[in-house]
């Protein structure tokens, strides 16, 4: 759910279909090498954030990041990837620097497959790349009456709890379950106090960073308002150890443990340090997916059932003095999705002048008004 100060505001937004947007990434994607289904395939990923207002991990924070790798040589836009150990239920890709925004959902794809057979579907993915906002990929599985799950390891700039070295990521946990009536429930997080690319947001809309969310130089949490400094690193969700930044430092190790050490990788500052060293590339990532079908542990339709209960109960809650309502994750970016399908995506003006001397520089169709 974003936060109201990291939305753009309506008098400046521009709005935008969605499906000229998508038409204009599939444009990018494909000018820089892509094959027109995996530009297609990237360009959904995308789209979806920012119908879901995971204003973090759409087009206004990660186009011009790709583009920059892309040019780089970083990403490699068609990708020789394999499969270099598999069992009945489990896998482990390499993906050959290929974009995580195709790599992400073909493996996740596969951990379907997988659990649709066995029960349960695994797949741990290294050398990769950005796979975009984790939701998407743990919500692959709905369809299938699957509960999906979709990690990643990226971002090395997060400080252990009483650390001043930043050895853990993002690592952001997507977990997708669905429901019968209601919205189902899908929760996508950093273990991070706030996702990395807040920071982007917050000089872009002018707002401060709130207490706790990121440590000075010296690896001291900054405990008031504040704008974003030249240097600084984040802190785990719960920021200091006071406030429970150790759960946050544990479960994003885990998530390194799932991604990076299980994919044969390594932890991501070891990554970071290869790359560092140019042993390898500073942009690689690795990720862990997991299906789970509903029907291999109990029945399908009782379950459904209880989901229904147990979200309605949530939302139907009494609010705590001060607020409006409860939600539950998922909820309100589900609310965004029908809104922004029917009036378009608001853009920050910024956002809409880069793409217009982007697509100008790149002699591509101009599509966005």
């Amino acid at each position: 759910m974003v936060l109201p100060r990291f939305r753009v505001p309506e008098d400046i937004a521009i709005r935008v279909p969605q499906e000229n947007m998508r038409e204009t990434l599939e444009d990018m994607f494909q000018h820089v090498g892509m094959s027109p289904e995996d530009a297609a395939q990237s360009a959904d990923v995308l789209v979806f954030a920012d119908l879901r207002a995971i204003e973090t991990h759409g087009v206004s924070n990660m186009m011009r990041s790709y583009m920059e790798r892309f040019a780089a040589d970083d990403i490699n836009p068609r990708p020789n990837w394999k499969v270099v150990r598999e069992s009945l239920s489990t896998a482990t890709i390499d993906s050959d620097s290929g974009h995580g925004l195709v790599i992400g959902p073909l493996a996740m794809k596969m951990a379907i497959e997988k659990a649709e057979k066995t029960g349960i579907g695994a797949v741990a993915v290294g050398n990769g790349r950005h796979f975009g906002a984790a939701a998407y990929h743990a919500m692959m599985a709905l369809p299938h009456d699957m509960i999906g799950v979709a990690m990643t390891v990226g971002g090395i700039n997060v400080l252990p709890t009483w650390s001043s070295e930043p050895l853990i990521g993002l690592n952001p946990i997507g977990f997708a379950a669905p429901t019968r009536n209601e919205a189902p429930f899908v929760f996508d997080a950093a273990m991070s106090s706030v996702a990395g690319n807040k920071a982007t947001l917050a000089k872009r809309l002018g707002v401060k960073m709130m207490p706790g969310w990121i440590a000075d130089e010296h690896g001291t949490p900054i405990m008031e308002e504040t704008d974003v400094p030249e240097k600084s690193f984040m802190l785990p969700v719960g920021g200091t150890r006071e406030l429970g930044s150790h759960k946050g430092y544990g479960l994003s190790v885990m998530v390194d443990i799932l991604c990076g050490v299980l994919s044969g990788t390594g932890p991501g500052f070891v990554v970071k340090g290869r790359a560092e060293q140019g042993k390898a590339s500073g942009g690689a990532a690795t990720h862990h997916f997991t299906a789970y079908k509903i029907e291999a542990f109990t029945d399908l339709e009782g379950f459904k059932d209880d989901m229904d209960h147990f979200m309605k109960t949530l939302k139907d809650s009494k609010p705590a003095p001060g607020n409006d309502r409860v939600v539950y994750a998922g909820l309100p970016e589900h609310e965004d999705n029908i809104e922004r399908l029917e009036n378009g995506i608001p853009y920050h003006p910024e956002v809409i002048d880069w793409f217009r001397d982007i697509t100008s520089e790149l002699e591509l169709e101009w599509r966005l008004t």
